[in-house]
């Protein structure tokens, strides 16, 4: 069974729980914080998906066959998990089969989520892309508060510094947010959602709509 092969886990900023290119040795469920999928080609890197309390770190390698992933999974936002060896994940899923379909389930989130975001950097401005992530953000952390940096902002969005600095200032001049060095609280959901216009919300019905039928 799956229960007493879990170990807890601290995660900590900055902290990389599955290398690019390296075979991963765990696999996490993410009680609490926010992880980030980062692709990078040379210097550039941008944040390909995000994960929080939803859902697993380290599971598509496993659940595809890979034996190593291309994408740096981080820690953005400090939290906590429950670890579990590879081959005890792999066991687990072997000796329980109900175990398999939710995990699938979740790989086609994470994959629907990732080619939204490719879909929204391609059509939407930066201040609705940035505020499609904070929501995002807002809907894996307790309370409205988020500790982040616009350099991290930057990278997440794929953007100069400069155009994320002019995005928080207009969120923050409608009233949406509250910005501070390395912290940003979100005042007005709505007004958020306003902002995030039709970028935010299809990948968030997809995880409500697979995860109805479990």
């Amino acid at each position: 069974m799956l229960q007493p092969r879990l170990r807890p886990a601290a995660l900590t900023v900055r902290q990389v729980l599955v290398h690019p290119d390296t075979a991963p040795d765990r696999v996490y469920f993410v009680e609490s914080g926010l992880i980030s999928i980062i692709m990078q080609i040379g210097s550039t890197r941008l944040e390909v998906g995000m994960i929080g309390p939803e859902g697993l770190i380290g599971a598509s390698t496993l659940m595809l066959g890979a034996e190593t992933s291309p994408y740096e999974h981080i820690v953005q936002i400090a939290g906590s998990a429950l670890a579990i060896e590879v081959a005890d994940m792999a066991a687990a899923i072997a000796e329980g089969p109900g175990l398999r379909k939710p995990v699938l389930r979740f790989l086609e989130a994470e994959l629907f989520q990732a080619r939204q975001t490719a879909f929204v950097n391609a059509s939407f401005g930066i201040e609705a892309r940035l505020a499609r992530w904070l929501l995002m953000c807002h809907d894996r952390v307790d309370g409205d508060e988020l500790l982040l940096t616009h350099e991290v902002l930057a990278v997440m969005l794929g953007v100069q510094r400069p155009g994320v600095t002019l995005a928080v200032q207009n969120l923050e001049g409608a009233g949406s947010i509250r910005a501070r060095r390395g912290r940003i609280t979100i005042l007005d959901r709505t007004q958020l959602r306003v902002a995030a216009g039709e970028s935010y919300g299809v990948a968030e019905a997809t995880y409500e709509r697979l995860f109805a039928k479990a």
